[in-house]
């Protein structure tokens, strides 16, 4: 993986609430379109809440400045860069033309969130990866080597910031390509290496209900 040391900017950031399907209210990272990639460049993205106006070939994304904007995502759609689908309500960062009438990449931020892991590359006795969560917050899953410190998207990308055992206080800037995202599979690409994650699954707890043995009486008409 390429490491790139850096002195990270903070920027001035805002936080919002959406209503979930649960009624409550969670706080989501705000990103007023100022934000800049690794090379110092504007970041285009806009981030915003799909609405209910998302049809088959247009995605209504109300942003987090407040506009209404109705985006083409046929060019998305054909070259597959529509990452988690699309449900109104769902956070959205999504990467326009210049013009801001078309989608080229279409991230489902909602979709993101969870635990990710898959077998240890090393002996695949255990799961590893990382949870997402809102504003910004990733935790790493059975990696006590490496420290996750943030992650956002950039121009359609995951970024991931981490911080490894013995390289003392240099960060790690990871942008990785989203290569697939279902509610199941998280598949990312860096260089030439491939990522396939999978949702970690809860484990069940046995019941405490013990079940009867069936006796000869239970067959009796």
């Amino acid at each position: 993986m390429k490491k790139i040391a850096f002195v990270m900017t903070l920027t001035a950031a805002m936080v919002i609430s959406l209503s979930s399907c649960g009624g409550k209210t969670q706080p989501v990272p705000f990103d007023n379109g100022d934000s800049t990639d690794m090379s110092g460049m504007q970041d285009p993205t806009v981030y915003g809440v799909c609405g209910e106006g998302t049809a088959m070939n247009t995605l209504q994304i109300i942003t987090d400045l407040g506009d209404t904007i109705q985006l083409d995502i046929n060019y998305a759609r054909e070259n597959n860069q529509i990452f988690g689908g699309l449900q109104a309500g769902d956070r959205m960062a999504v990467v326009p033309n210049d013009k801001k009438t078309e989608a080229l990449i279409v991230v489902n931020q909602a979709a993101l969130l969870g635990n990710w892991v898959m077998p240890n590359p090393l002996d695949g006795s255990d799961e590893v990866g990382f949870r997402i969560k809102e504003g910004g917050i990733v935790e790493g899953i059975q990696q006590s080597s490496i420290t996750y410190k943030t992650w956002r998207l950039v121009q359609g990308k995951l970024e991931l910031v981490d911080v490894r055992e013995g390289g003392g206080e240099e960060e790690e800037i990871i942008l990785y390509n989203i290569v697939r995202l279902t509610p199941d599979s998280l598949i990312l690409k860096e260089g030439e290496d491939t990522y396939e994650y999978g949702r970690q699954q809860q484990k069940k707890l046995d019941s405490d209900i013990k079940l009867e043995e069936a006796s000869e009486d239970d067959y009796k008409i």
